[in-house]
C-alpha cells in the first residue's frame, strides 16, 4: 500500500514537461529581461552623465559675464534661474582664486530622497567639474552635482515596462506548451496503456493506434512490430536463462555442481540438521597421483579420468545425496539424511572400491587411478562449513598419508556418542 501511494503521487509526464518547458521559457524571459535591463540601465547611466554635462556647459554659459564682472548677485540668479529647472542636486561657481560666487542647492523632501541619492551617486559622475572661459582664459569654474530624481523616474518607468513584457511573454509561453504537450502526452499515453496491457494482462493482440507526429507514429510502429516477437523472445529467454543458471552453478567438463552450489547446499542442511538434531556427513575425495597423469599423459587423459571418477562416485551414492567437483581433481560428497557415522563409513568404502577396476579410455588402452578419502561428521567435527570441509580435508590428507586408496575418519567415536546423549 506504501509502494502504491508513492507511485500515485509521482508527477505525470505531461506535469514535468509543462514545468521543465515553462522553467526554460521563464529562464529564457528572465535572462532576456536581465540583458534588457543592464543595457537599459548603461544606456540610462550614459545618457545621465551627458545630460548632466549638457546641464553644466549651459551654467557655464550662463554664469561667465557675471563671473567676469565678479558679480555674485547676477551669478546666483543666473544660476538658480537654470538650476531650478534641470535635474541638478547641487551647483557651485568659483572665480577664478577659488572663492565661491553662487551657490544653489535643491531641497530634499520625501521619502525618497535617500534612494535618489544613493541612484544620483551610483549612476552620475559627481561632481561634474568644468572651467569657465572668456577670451580662451580661465576665469572661474563650476561644480555641478546631478539629481537622482529623473535617473528614479525613468528607472521604475522602464523596469515596469520590461516586468509587463515579462509577464505577457511566460503567458504566451504557457499556452502554447499546454497546446504543445497535448499532441505529445496523447500518444505517449496510448503507448503506456498498451505496454502496461501487455506486461500486466498478457494482452499481445493490442497494438498503438496510429499519430500525425512522425517519430511518435514510427515508435509506435516498432512497439507493434515489438508486441509480435514478445512471446518468442520470452521463451527463448527463459531457455537461454536455466541454461545459464545450471552453467553458473555446475562444472562444464563433469556436469557436476560447482563449489558455489555445494557451499550453498552444505550451509542449508547444516541448518536443516541443527533444527532436527540430525547427523550428516561430509567426504572430501582427492584423486591420487592425478598431476602424474596429467603430466605424463596429457590433459586430455586427465579430462577422461576426471569425468570416470565423477560418474563412478555418483554410482555408489543414494538419489539425495549431492557430490560436488570443488576444483581440480578434488570432490566433495554430503550425505545426509544419516543414522551415524558409519553408514558415511561405508559409502566411503564403496567409493574406494569402485576406483579398483581400470579407466577405459578412449584411445583403446586403459589407466589405473586411486582415490584418498576424508570423512567429517556433524556435529562431531564442526558446526559449520567451514570447519566441515578443513576437518574433511585434513582427514583426507591423513588417508594419503597413510596409504593412498584409502578412506580416514576425522572425528572420534567419543564425540559421537555425546551426540547420541544429547539427541
Amino acid at each position: 500500500m506504501i509502494r502504491s501511494a508513492r507511485r500515485d503521487r509521482r508527477p505525470t509526464l505531461r506535469a514535468v514537461l509543462g514545468r521543465g518547458h515553462l522553467g526554460v521559457a521563464l529562464l529564457a524571459v528572465g535572462l532576456a529581461g536581465l540583458c534588457v535591463t543592464l543595457l537599459g540601465v548603461l544606456a540610462l547611466r550614459v545618457y545621465a552623465n551627458q545630460n548632466l554635462h549638457l546641464i553644466a556647459r549651459s551654467i557655464n554659459y550662463t554664469v561667465e559675464a557675471a563671473v567676469v564682472f565678479d558679480d555674485s548677485a547676477a551669478a546666483n540668479e543666473s544660476l538658480a534661474l537654470i538650476a531650478a529647472n534641470e535635474g541638478v542636486a547641487d551647483a557651485k561657481v568659483f572665480n577664478n582664486d577659488g572663492e565661491l560666487l553662487a551657490h544653489w542647492q535643491r531641497p530634499e523632501d520625501g521619502v525618497l530622497a535617500p534612494l535618489e541619492r544613493s541612484l544620483a551617486s551610483s549612476f552620475l559622475i559627481e561632481p561634474v567639474h568644468m572651467p569657465i572661459l572668456h577670451q580662451q582664459q580661465q576665469v572661474g569654474h563650476i561644480e555641478v552635482t546631478g539629481q537622482g530624481r529623473s535617473v528614479l523616474r525613468f528607472l521604475l518607468s522602464g523596469l515596469t515596462g520590461i516586468l509587463l513584457c515579462m509577464l505577457l511573454s511566460a503567458w504566451v509561453a504557457s499556452h502554447w506548451s499546454r497546446r504543445l504537450f497535448g499532441d505529445i502526452i496523447r500518444p505517449l499515453r496510448n503507448l503506456a496503456s498498451v505496454a502496461h496491457a501487455a506486461r500486466r494482462e498478457r494482452s499481445f493482440d493490442r497494438r498503438v493506434p496510429e499519430t500525425h507526429i512522425a517519430e511518435l507514429n514510427e515508435l509506435g510502429n516498432d512497439f507493434n512490430a515489438l508486441l509480435d516477437e514478445l512471446e518468442n523472445w520470452q521463451n527463448h529467454l527463459r531457455s537461454e536463462n536455466a541454461t545459464l543458471a545450471h552453467l553458473a552453478s555446475h562444472d562444464s567438463l563433469t556436469g557436476l555442481p560447482n563449489r558455489a552450489f555445494f557451499e550453498g547446499r552444505l550451509s542449508r542442511t547444516l541448518r536443516t540438521a541443527e533444527r532436527h538434531q540430525e547427523y550428516l556427513a561430509l567426504l572430501f575425495i582427492d584423486c591420487d597421483h592425478f598431476k602424474q597423469i596429467n603430466d605424463s599423459q596429457g590433459h586430455a587423459v586427465g579430462d577422461e579420468v576426471l569425468v570416470t571418477v565423477a560418474a563412478r562416485v555418483r554410482a555408489q551414492l543414494r538419489e539425495h545425496d549431492l557430490v560436488a567437483r570443488l576444483g581440480g581433481d578434488e570432490f566433495a560428497v554430503l550425505l545426509t539424511p544419516l543414522q551415524s557415522c558409519e553408514d558415511a563409513q561405508r559409502i566411503a568404502e564403496k567409493i574406494v572400491a569402485s576406483m579398483k577396476l581400470p579407466i577405459a579410455l578412449n584411445e583403446g588402452t586403459s589407466i589405473s587411478a586411486s582415490l584418498s578419502v576424508g570423512i567429517a561428521c556433524y556435529p562431531d567435527d564442526g558446526h559449520d562449513p567451514a570447519s566441515l570441509l578443513n576437518a574433511a580435508d585434513a582427514a583426507m590428507y591423513q588417508a594419503k598419508r597413510a596409504r593412498r586408496g584409502q578412506w580416514h575418519v576425522a572425528h572420534t567415536e567419543s564425540s559421537a556418542a555425546d551426540f547420541e546423549k544429547r539427541s
